[in-house]
């Protein structure tokens, strides 16, 4: 159980992501972050405990921009370290993105194995990061048509966020979790 939030378009996207993590605390008290955008750069802030803990004035301040994604964190599955705290952040390619996921990929353990087998290499034990390997390794241009291309691979349940430095994607799984 996790919880995510992504505000858009307000110059005081950090603090309100801030205030919609501390509502969302009961849904995960392991770990938090926030990732903002000032439509140049993506920054993030994340750590372990609760909110309040994590995100002082002074940690808020380093988050500009008018859009912002956030994640609390209760594990059930990998475990609890601070590789596993969200929002994931990469750079590759075609530049900077974040991801924010709440639920369960069931297939994740095949997936890996399948980017493992090819020499994949990954940061946590989260069944988030193969959704990353899986953006990265689509052909398609467009962010809109990589997910469109690697959504129907991922079984179970899930709600994500994903934030570029331009843009924020909302995504649910066909059973509407």
């Amino acid at each position: 159980m996790c919880g995510i939030v992504g505000i858009y378009n307000n110059p005081e996207a950090a603090n309100l992501a801030y205030l919609g993590l501390y509502a969302l605390q009961h849904r995960g008290q392991e770990s938090a972050g926030i990732v903002s955008s000032d439509d140049s750069k993506l920054h993030a802030v994340s750590g372990m405990g609760h909110v309040s803990e994590i995100f002082t004035e002074e940690k808020l301040s380093k988050l500009p921009g008018r859009m912002a994604i956030g994640h609390v964190r209760y594990s059930t599955a990998g475990e609890t370290v601070i590789q596993n705290c969200q929002p994931f952040t990469i750079n590759y390619s075609r530049g900077a993105l974040s991801i924010a996921h709440n639920g369960n990929i069931v297939n994740a353990r095949d997936l890996r194995d399948e980017f493992e087998a090819h020499g994949a290499i990954f940061q946590s034990t989260m069944d988030t990061e193969i959704i990353l390997h899986l953006l990265a390794a689509s052909s398609k241009n467009d962010i809109i048509a990589r997910l469109g291309e690697i959504l129907p691979k991922l079984e179970g349940a899930y709600s994500l966020l994903f934030l570029t430095e331009t843009r924020m994607i909302a995504v649910r799984d066909p059973y509407g979790f």
